[in-house]
């Protein structure tokens, strides 16, 4: 498989990582569109939102509940963040690998585009 998440997930490309368990690993993104701009993916290649299965339901929840961690952690919970999920290519999905990214550090504008 020649997906970039998985070779990050599997320590073949390095990051930098700021959460790692057995279940899932969290970075920076290496072109981050706001002072914070963290990617959360699970460690499990799932290619998109709608590939996932009733067995991943605990592992989503687990993801929702690290970004929490990294917010607390950061110290940007109190001023808020935006998690965004792309699925396919008309949503802006471009790497293949479910992936959360974690945005906050400015004011977040609506619609986002």
């Amino acid at each position: 498989m020649d997906c970039i998440f998985c070779k990050i997930a599997n320590k073949e490309i390095s990051s930098n990582i700021i959460f790692e368990d057995d279940k899932i690993i969290a970075f920076h993104d290496i072109n981050p569109q706001a002072p914070y701009h963290i990617l959360v993916l699970p460690k499990k290649h799932i290619e998109t939102l709608l590939d996932l299965k009733e067995e991943d339901k605990e592992l989503i929840g687990h993801i929702y509940l690290i970004i929490n961690k990294i917010a607390k952690d950061l110290k940007f919970e109190q001023r808020g963040y935006r998690v965004v999920v792309n699925c396919k290519e008309e949503a802006g999905q471009t790497i293949f690998h479910l992936h959360f990214h974690v945005l906050a550090g400015r004011t977040m504008e609506w619609p986002p585009g």
